[in-house]
């Protein structure tokens, strides 16, 4: 009878009250949302620990929590534009990555949610994050990703940009903050800024722990990782620092560098130069049975056991390859796929094809595609530098592109949308 009495007031004169004490848990509204002053304290605790772990000092409360926050709702902006987008993550998707993830670590999926929960951390918190971080980095494929090219002349004039400079096998392990300034900021924002940024460099120089200053006051994405960039070729960094870092020394802290999105300052954390690059290359061929409604997959083994039993009886594989592969691609060369090098294959084909020994045929092996009889040529190793600093050097650039497009993207969002923190809640 009291619940009633309750629920008749809520509905009737005192709306305004009950409303109050659920916003009470509200620390901040971000566009039709909230974040709860529940889930930021379960995020700084979390983020606590790992800080912790990686014996990284603790900034004062109130500054971490700021910095989490911000990062919640950067985030929870992202999920929501997801949502609009219709970006989605299914069950099986999930489970495939879990899957990855384990076999990363060397355990099954039951081994490593048992790891999980020996290190205290709760299964299904696990697999919403993951979803999240599934879900961020689709949105962010489609929204920058996609868009995002590099032409061949662009790898050129990089590498004989670097040639020249003798900076082609430089590794650079940068440390990053940023000041962040506002789209439109007026000029006392911007001066403001710049000093801010300023005394940290002051701060730095005079030999303030750069990790535990990036947590506590940096504005970029990886403020919470003590603005660590990890190691980078001179590509993969944002063209706006190239020059300069290519001047430092280690230990050396850049002086403010000016963006559209704010002050950058960088710390040379340490560097190291590469090698050469040799490869195994594999010449292969094979034939293929896809299954179908009519060939399933036992029909698909029995009929590539079959060929099998006819070329160990003399008939010539890449005859049988022309007749009864369903590779038309490869099926008019006899089934080869010519000289292949690691990751050019799909990870079964290629894991049966390092097993077998030179001329040997494989039993049927099953990918994707259908089954495969498989029967390596020959293996060399070649000096596969050249093409492998293209590679590289085309990631690089390309991953340059895709964090400067989303920086400024991040910061776009962010300033666009309707965000009200609570203050007091901090």
């Amino acid at each position: 009878m009291m619940m009633k009495w309750i629920l008749f007031l809520c509905l009737s004169g005192f709306a305004v009250l009950c409303r109050a004490q659920v916003l009470d848990r509200i620390v901040a509204v971000v566009e039709e949302d909230v974040i709860l002053e529940r889930e930021l304290n379960t995020e700084v605790a979390a983020i606590t620990a790992k800080l912790s772990g990686n014996n990284v000092m603790i900034p004062p409360e109130f500054v971490l929590r700021k910095q989490v926050l911000e990062r919640m709702v950067v985030d929870k902006l992202q999920r929501q534009l997801a949502a609009k987008s219709g970006v989605q993550v299914s069950d099986d998707m999930l489970s495939s990555s879990i899957a990855d993830i384990a076999s990363r670590n060397g355990l099954s999926v039951d081994a490593f949610r048992k790891e999980l929960s020996k290190q205290g951390m709760d299964y299904k918190s696990f697999e919403d994050n993951l979803r999240n971080e599934i879900i961020i980095n689709q949105l962010r494929g489609r929204e920058i990703g996609a868009r995002v090219k590099v032409t061949d002349a662009e790898v050129l004039h990089y590498m004989e940009t670097q040639s020249k400079a003798g900076l082609s096998n430089s590794q650079y392990h940068l440390g990053h903050i940023l000041v962040a300034i506002p789209e439109g900021a007026s000029a006392s924002a911007i001066q403001k800024a710049k000093d801010k940024a300023d005394q940290i460099i002051a701060d730095l120089r005079g030999g303030k722990d750069f990790k535990q200053l990036a947590v506590s006051v940096s504005d970029d994405d990886n403020a919470l990782k003590g603005g660590d960039l990890g190691w980078r070729g001179i590509g993969q960094i944002p063209s706006l620092f190239t020059e300069i870092v290519t001047t430092m020394n280690q230990g050396d802290v850049s002086e403010a560098i000016r963006s559209p999105s704010g002050f950058h300052i960088i710390k040379m954390l340490e560097t190291e130069g590469a090698g050469q690059h040799i490869v195994t290359k594999t010449k292969v061929r094979h034939i293929l049975i896809k299954t179908n409604e009519l060939i399933d997959d036992a029909e698909a083994q029995k009929r590539l056991l079959a060929l099998r039993e006819r070329i160990n009886d003399g008939d010539d594989f890449a005859n049988l390859a022309r007749a009864h592969s369903d590779d038309k691609g490869s099926a008019i060369n006899g089934g080869s796929l010519d000289w292949v090098g690691p990751g050019a294959l799909v990870p079964p084909f290629e894991e049966a094809m390092g097993k077998l020994a030179i001329n040997e045929i494989s039993q049927p092996v099953q990918t994707q595609f259908g089954w495969h009889m498989i029967q390596v040529l020959g293996r060399e190793n070649q000096d596969n530098s050249e093409q492998f600093k293209k590679d590289k050097i085309r990631e690089e650039i390309r991953k340059r592109k895709i964090e400067e497009e989303t920086e400024l993207w991040l910061r776009r969002l962010r300033d666009e949308a309707f965000v009200e923190i609570d203050l007091d809640r901090l």
